[in-house]
């Protein structure tokens, strides 16, 4: 697997690039800011992109989305809940997903996890069993805001609570980077991010 973490624009975002080495065939995840420097790096592995997929619709993870789908001519996989956001973007090649959804990328296969309260457009995606993109739901020692249009504490707390029962030898690749290091795993998070060391709603309502 061709697996490529890509520092873009100004607000500290991640996109990231997936490939099948034997197929070449690939996805971007959350095209924003700098197309160019994204594509240069699926030029550089003579990738095919056939699909752009979206951890949640903000605008610094979509920015690059219309641009891209023009390019690539790809369709976009966007959780249900921001297909209208995709639409007025003025792409009309999306494909929704929910909870459960298997993706493939060549061989690759990954698996959709709905993980609301950022925004209910959020999702991680499951790479296999061993690497997870978080989106803005869980960043390397720390988590999404959820005083923006659509956050819902409650929530993202179940979300975190989820993730936070999964295999600690996952890696988590996040939508930013804001933690001490640009990626992580479950056990780290759980030892070092406030956000999953809280021991109840109560108290984690009080960190928000």
């Amino acid at each position: 697997m061709i697996f490529e973490q890509i520092a873009v624009g100004h607000m500290q975002n991640f996109a990231y690039v997936i490939g099948d080495k034997k197929t070449k065939e690939a996805a971007v995840v959350d095209p924003a800011w700098e197309n160019g420097k994204i594509l240069n790096i699926t030029k550089k592995y003579n990738l095919k992109i056939n699909k752009i997929l979206i951890t949640h619709t903000d605008f610094d993870h979509i920015d690059g989305v219309k641009g891209m789908a023009k390019i690539t001519n790809a369709a976009v996989y966007v959780h249900k809940n921001g297909e209208k956001d995709i639409k007025n973007l003025g792409v009309n090649k999306i494909k929704t997903i929910d909870e459960g959804d298997e993706i493939d990328i060549g061989k690759i296969k990954l698996t959709v996890l709905y993980t609301p309260g950022h925004k209910p457009s959020c999702v991680c995606f499951l790479i296999g069993t061993n690497k997870m993109l978080t989106g803005d739901t869980l960043f390397v020692e720390g988590c999404g805001r959820i005083d923006m249009l659509g956050g819902d504490i409650k929530k993202q707390y179940e979300s975190l609570q989820r993730l936070k029962q999964m295999d600690e030898n996952i890696e988590i690749y996040p939508g930013h980077d804001y933690g001490s290091m640009p990626s992580s795993t479950i056990k780290h998070e759980k030892e070092n991010n406030p956000f999953l060391r809280c021991r109840s709603f109560e108290e984690f309502s009080t960190m928000r």
